[in-house]
């Protein structure tokens, strides 16, 4: 379920998938069963949830924190999807209902206000082991709803990076896995990644790579079905499938998308799972071709969770989390720097901030930084990858005609004041509209000396200045504007 507004897939690939339901294997949906199934063999039971509790219970508070309103504070409006319900805590719209299932219910007051539910994951940290492979299930009935009565319904189960806690903005770069979504009642189920950038990059966003069919047997809609996502690090190249009832129907490579993007959404500590019933919203309205929920839309029709689990297989184990120590910023030896307060650079920040950068003055200083604002980092301890600088900076001219802002990067493999590797880039000119935008490594190198190497106790300095213009800019820093450095 894509953090920002996401066109639909195409029609059809929708059309070819219904009308190939009749022809796929089937398996019967069954009841609530209530419990976990055993591990399979090989398999190690990392975390999971079978939702046993009293009726009208919330969801245990020690595994799930409940999501509300319509975003995350400072995040995109709607949940970044154009989804129109708020999001509540109330067992009428999240509970668990006696029987051994979690029960979301979208809701419809007398003034047309909808509300439903979206819980996520406290652990964020869900992984594929070195050498194993990460396998994440959950059994799941679908609203039981279907035709004009069904437009605009969204349920989700699925898995963000966790980077994205705290930053809000940093998507798709970090991963997503969207392991079971559907739309207006349709027997389909969508399993999408989402990586990269956006718009287009490797993973096509915003719609990302996608996989659907029609669930086997019976409709997704009136019955239970289990859908499962692995990650596959024992193969090369490593490999994401999606399968439901234990059959696959989608997979993706490391090879299709690439190391840089694959690096940045299976490089960070790991994974959140969410799941949430939209109502509205891009994807239901790209595949209607009307905007939902409409009147004839009813409300009151639940998703129903069975279970959830986590397992791994090979490669070691996954430990639980634990507290790390606190670090004193910027810290030291990472290869994902975000631009920090206090002139530093490192993890990101709980918080976003903002930074100056000084009017150009209506001179030309492309390529020589002037009054820069400088962020470093260090000392860091790592090997050379082989890739290149990537970075997303956050930059914002307000209403400022003409103005340019450009970044340098440079490299002390040592911390002995010798930039072995400087590397400039094009100017980047933002429009005259409040607001960010995004400046990347996309814009090309203006200029570049010497040669990467491995850093031992290196330093990594950042300048960002005001290369055109009459007026200052304003840069995005704390947990927004991010620099990755090639090294592992």
């Amino acid at each position: 379920m894509s953090r920002v507004r996401r066109t639909p897939l195409l029609a059809s690939l929708l059309a070819a998938v219904l009308a190939a339901g009749a022809l796929l294997g089937a398996t019967t949906a069954g009841p609530a069963g209530a419990a976990v199934p055993p591990p399979a063999p090989g398999w190690s039971l990392q975390w999971s949830d079978d939702f046993t509790g009293p009726d009208r219970s919330l969801p245990n508070s020690a595994d799930w924190q409940i999501d509300t309103g319509h975003g995350y504070p400072g995040g995109p409006g709607n949940w970044g999807t154009g989804e129109i319900q708020e999001y509540t805590a109330s067992p009428d719209n999240v509970r668990l209902d006696g029987a051994g299932n979690l029960r979301i219910t979208p809701l419809r007051d007398a003034a047309g206000t909808w509300t439903s539910a979206r819980i996520e994951t406290k652990r964020g940290d869900f992984k594929a082991p070195a050498g194993g492979t990460l396998r994440i299930e959950g059994r799941v009935q679908m609203p039981n709803v279907t035709g004009e009565a069904a437009l605009g319904y969204w349920p989700a189960f699925w898995a963000l990076g966790s980077p994205y806690r705290g930053n809000y903005w940093n998507w798709p770069a970090i991963g997503e896995f969207d392991i079971m979504e559907n739309v207006n009642g349709l027997d389909s189920v969508w399993g999408v990644l989402h990586c990269g950038v956006n718009p287009g990059g490797p993973c096509n966003e915003t719609n990302g790579i996608g996989g659907s069919r029609a669930c086997p047997g019976s409709s997704c809609q009136s019955g239970f079905h289990t859908y499962r996502f692995e990650w596959d690090r024992s193969v090369s190249p490593n490999e994401l499938r999606w399968y439901v009832d234990d059959q696959l129907f989608h997979r993706v490579d490391e090879a299709r998308v690439g190391a840089a993007a694959w690096a940045d959404m299976t490089g960070h500590a790991g994974y959140f799972l969410l799941l949430n019933l939209a109502m509205g919203g891009a994807f239901p309205d790209g595949v209607s071709g009307v905007r939902t929920p409409t009147g004839a839309t009813v409300p009151g029709r639940p998703m129903l969770v069975d279970y959830v689990a986590v397992w791994t297989r090979g490669g070691g184990t996954t430990t639980p989390p634990t507290t790390p120590p606190p670090t004193t910023p910027p810290p030291s030896g990472s290869a994902q720097l975000y631009l920090r307060t206090g002139s530093g650079a490192g993890d990101a920040q709980a918080s976003a901030a903002t930074a100056t950068l000084p009017s150009a003055g209506g001179a030309n200083h492309d390529g020589t930084p002037y009054q820069p604002q400088v962020f470093t980092s260090g000392p860091i301890t790592r090997a050379y990858d082989g890739g290149a600088t990537r970075f997303d900076l956050f930059a914002d001219a307000g209403t400022t005609v003409a103005n340019g802002q450009q970044v340098r990067v440079s490299y002390d493999r040592t911390g002995d004041g010798t930039w072995e590797r400087v590397e400039t880039y094009q100017y980047f000119a933002t429009d005259p509209v409040p607001g960010y935008e995004h400046y990347t490594e996309a814009r090309g190198l203006r200029s570049a000396t010497g040669s990467h190497g491995d850093l031992v106790n290196g330093r990594v300095r950042v300048e960002v200045w005001s290369a055109i213009g009459n007026g200052p800019s304003t840069l995005g820093i704390g947990n927004q504007s991010v620099v990755r450095i090639p090294y592992a």
